[in-house]
């Protein structure tokens, strides 16, 4: 049996340390979550932007991400927003942390109790444009080259409020209002549209990433615009979340990801990454090493309530080494012998079998004349259990 490389270690010989060519980030609504729930206050004090970009650069991120009142409050004045911004530049500066993805918060203000771009008040839908605008200037300020747009709002309780087809309408005017605007301002930005079924408002209508994926080439600029797909929000549907990603990846369209872990059936819960279904974790590594995707691995998610920020620590630096214990796992299946002799065996055609990657019409006549043995194809063994129980031996680490 081959073997994959040895264990890769970082300062004193610590095993799985992150490098910046990992591009690990996080958001600073991540490592600076308080711990309040629908139920309870929050546990933790307030911890400053430029503390948070000081905690990455210590736990060895690569990037910072934020919403825009992340960092400037929402009523701030020009002069106070220009001076936070300083300080949080030279912060990461200092932390040697860039910001690559920016993103603007439509959810938490009441003023957007009824959705943002889908919002039936025009004021509304003009304002939520307006504070999407600033945040892109934001972003571009601080260097920022990818913007997510979540519409966290972008729904209802009850459809007596409008006919979803106006929703979507004034949705797409939103897209394409902002990639004019980032078009004349020269910003340089490729947009990621977030999905999610439910949390906070009943409904919401873009629920998965495939429905993304359907709306994106209606767009006047469909090659600006691709998907943030979360692991959370794609199971929170019951989906298998890896193929979602792989969905978005053919496309050409994953632009961002969202890493953290969910339990089926619940509501949100942006749990460390890989700590409650590290067989599915493996699985989207995998493939994000297998293809080459060279974005951001960003870690959306939050402490336990129960930690102080020593906590939050040992949470942000569990979800890089998992993202890495996994990334190793990986490597190791790929070069396992007696996986790579069952994967070749069950894809090995038949001599005489048509070809069928590409139509002529010669090709179409000899699939047409051929008899299939249906009897002899059903002897084929397909030994998926044991292709299985090897892919848990090596994440178990009895292989």
């Amino acid at each position: 049996m081959k073997t994959a490389k040895s264990v890769r270690t970082g300062g004193k010989g610590e095993p799985y340390q992150p490098r910046p060519e990992d591009k690990f980030t996080f958001g600073l609504w991540t490592l600076g979550n308080r711990g309040r729930d629908p139920f309870g206050d929050a546990v933790r004090p307030t911890l400053p932007p430029v503390e948070i970009a000081r905690v990455l650069g210590e736990i060895g991120a690569w990037g910072v991400n934020l919403h825009d009142n992340d960092l400037v409050p929402i009523d701030a004045t020009p002069a106070e927003r220009d001076r936070i911004v300083r300080e949080f530049r030279k912060a990461c500066q200092e932390s040697g942390i860039v910001v690559p993805m920016a993103t603007v918060n439509l959810f938490f203000h009441p003023v957007f109790r009824d959705g943002a771009f889908t919002a039936n008040d025009p004021e509304v839908r003009a304002y939520a444009l307006q504070k999407t605008m600033r945040a892109m200037d934001l972003g571009a300020e601080l260097g920022a080259k990818i913007f997510v747009l979540w519409g966290g709002r972008e729904g209802v309780e009850t459809d007596a409020c409008r006919r979803a087809d106006e929703a979507i309408k004034h949705l797409r005017e939103a897209v394409n209002y902002l990639c004019e605007y980032n078009i004349a301002r020269k910003y340089g930005y490729r947009f990621a549209l977030e999905a999610k079924p439910n949390e906070p408002r009943g409904d919401i209508y873009m629920a998965t990433t495939g429905h993304y994926l359907g709306f994106i080439p209606t767009l006047d600029h469909p090659e600006m615009v691709g998907v943030n797909p979360e692991v959370a929000h794609e199971q929170m549907a019951g989906l298998n979340f890896m193929h979602g990603v792989a969905q978005a990846w053919d496309a050409g369209k994953l632009f961002h990801i969202d890493l953290n872990d969910q339990a089926p059936g619940r509501y949100d819960q942006d749990l460390r990454f890989g700590s409650n279904n590290p067989k599915s974790a493996f699985w989207l590594v995998k493939f994000l090493e297998d293809v080459g995707y060279d974005g951001s691995r960003h870690f959306d998610a939050h402490a336990y309530r129960t930690e102080d920020y020593e906590g939050v620590k040992d949470f942000a630096r569990g979800c890089m080494r998992t993202y890495l214990i996994l990334k190793e796992k990986a490597a190791r299946w790929n070069a396992d012998g007696e996986i790579q002799s069952i994967l070749k065996e069950i894809s090995a055609a038949v001599p005489g079998t048509p070809k069928v990657n590409g139509y002529t019409d010669k090709g179409s006549a000899a699939l047409l004349a051929h008899v299939f043995n249906k009897d002899e194809i059903m002897k084929k063994r397909l030994p998926y259990e044991k292709l299985d129980q090897l892919t848990i031996d090596i994440l178990l680490g009895v292989r």
